[in-house]
């Protein structure tokens, strides 16, 4: 995979100032401490704090923390000056003396010490640059055009604080990664770094809701192209990473396997990835996917999946084509785009009769979608909540069996899980539109059960790369990650049944390009 570089800071910097990353713990209204003291203990905080700001990745070099005298002064005297990082301590005031301290400079200003870190020798032995605090200097700080990126403890409980700082601007940063949630002291808190994707706030996202006939708006185009300033370890942290380097590990160390194609795979044996759904929509990134063919589903069916499941599926990976080029598996009198009683079929009128795909089949066999949002409603903790594709009575009459054919979610804590396993996985063509379809079946759930979506869990039985698809695989493998692009659901929208491709706008996806690979029939 890619290789990370040691830059502080996007290409963008001017040369006179360094720029910086801000590392802070907040609450929910951005509150960070009471009476110069944080009102909460983390241990893990601590350790995150020491680990972002003390690692490097050039041995030779060390890092910055930019802190106010009071945050200095406010560091237990057994802690203070931070170990293995140079200390810029900004004060006015002459008579602070702590000139004799090693590793501890002393500026007047945020602007002369981003200065005096851009000038020899520091410009070549500092790494990176940290403002952690305090209050006075993040809110100078905190959305300035020379923040890179902000690391934040985001405490989800609420605290008495009288230091407040400004609200993330999101409509210059966006969310790299986030940690599922954690527990520590009954207190409830996530890790979340958000990256600066442009130097500038943009016009609403309201032309089009948000999307153009590829899938992105014009304006989620991001100014800033790479993001290896990051720390290494917050850099990796990144979920594309699940995908990519399960399908390097598949190329690597996979099984040599002939399939149902005849074209020869490379293949491993039950896989997981897990997706945290809680702020961005795991679109993958490192190629182009078309988000408008992921919202047909939608427009066409309004989520029954019934009568172009199969074909937008296959569309969605290899082009108009892919329908043509499929089997008929001996459904010689079927009409041509006709999958049979496939995914919207089972989800919403298993076991009734198929006939054909124009026929009628309303209130016939059992829904299953209906049943299943109301038992998320009136039934939370069910551990029955299941939507299945796999109906053996009905498998002769697909064109093929479902491969993602099972479905369970979960209900915790206010927020919607998902877990769906796949007997089959091509984790060239399928997989990036399969890890995106359930993503938006359980932000969809949520949203119509009035509640927030939690994890999407990916296991797979047979994950296989098709011989063909390694090259393209590689050069895909060769990409860095962007953000993740965020998914807004029309609020007014409650009925399952009511939505349309416009109720949903996809912010902030600004892929690489596309990378074309053929489908294995």
């Amino acid at each position: 995979m890619a290789n990370l570089s040691n830059g502080n800071a996007n290409t963008q910097q001017p040369d006179r100032q360094r720029t910086y990353q801000v590392v802070v713990a907040a609450t929910k209204d951005m509150g960070i401490g009471k009476d110069g003291k944080q009102p909460w203990k983390l241990p893990s905080d601590v350790k995150f704090f020491k680990d972002v700001t003390l690692t490097t990745s050039d041995l030779g070099k060390k890092n910055a923390v930019i802190m106010g005298r009071k945050t200095w002064e406010s560091i237990p005297l057994e802690h203070r000056p931070f170990p293995g990082r140079l200390n810029v301590v900004l004060t006015r005031s002459g008579s602070f003396d702590i000139a004799t301290a090693e590793n501890v400079v002393i500026c007047g200003s945020m602007g002369s010490a981003l200065e005096l870190l851009a000038a020899s020798p520091y410009f070549l032995s500092i790494e990176k640059v940290f403002v952690i605090g305090g209050g006075q200097i993040l809110r100078e700080s905190l959305n300035a055009p020379g923040c890179d990126a902000i690391h934040i403890t985001e405490i989800e409980m609420d605290f008495d604080c009288d230091t407040f700082i400004p609200a993330i601007d999101t409509s210059v940063f966006q969310p790299w990664c986030s940690s599922f949630p954690k527990m520590e002291n009954d207190i409830r808190y996530c890790f979340t770094t958000y990256v600066r994707v442009r130097s500038s706030a943009i016009e609403s996202h309201s032309q089009n809701n948000g999307v153009s006939s590829d899938g992105n708006s014009e304006n989620s185009k991001f100014e800033v192209k790479k993001f290896s300033f990051l720390p290494k370890m917050v850099f990796e942290r990144h979920e594309e990473y699940l995908y990519l380097r399960l399908v390097q590990d598949i190329i690597t160390d996979g099984n040599l396997k002939d399939g149902r194609t005849g074209t020869g795979t490379l293949s491993k044996f039950g896989c997981q990835m897990r997706f945290n759904l809680r702020k961005t929509f795991p679109f993958l990134t490192t190629k182009a996917c078309l988000f408008s063919l992921l919202l047909v589903i939608i427009s066409v069916t309004k989520l029954v999946l019934l009568k172009y499941c199969g074909e937008v599926l296959l569309k969605s990976s290899c082009g108009s084509s892919a329908v043509q080029q499929m089997p008929s598996v001996g459904l010689k009198d079927r009409e041509e785009g006709d999958l049979g009683p496939f995914y919207g079929f089972q989800w919403r009128h298993f076991g009734a009769r198929y006939t054909d795909m124009h026929a009628n089949y309303t209130g016939q066999g059992f829904d299953q979608l209906l049943d299943v949002i109301e038992k998320i409603r009136n039934n939370p903790n069910d551990r029955r909540i299941v939507l299945s594709a796999w109906n053996p009575s009905d498998l002769k009459l697909m064109v093929l069996p479902p491969c993602h054919m099972f479905v369970q979610f979960y209900v915790a804590n206010g927020e919607l899980s998902c877990q769906m396993y796949q007997r089959s996985a091509d984790m060239g063509l399928g997989v990036p539109f399969n890890i995106a379809s359930y993503a938006l079946l359980t932000r969809i759930i949520a949203h119509v059960c009035d509640l927030l979506p939690g994890d999407f869990i990916h296991v797979i039985g047979d994950a296989h790369v098709y011989h063909a698809h390694i090259r393209p695989l590689q050069e895909q493998l060769q990409k860095m990650p962007k953000p993740f692009p965020i998914l807004k659901i029309n609020s007014e929208k409650k009925d399952i049944d009511s939505f349309v491709a416009a109720d949903f706008e996809l912010i902030g996806y600004d892929p690489h390009q596309k990378i074309e690979m053929k489908m294995a029939v």
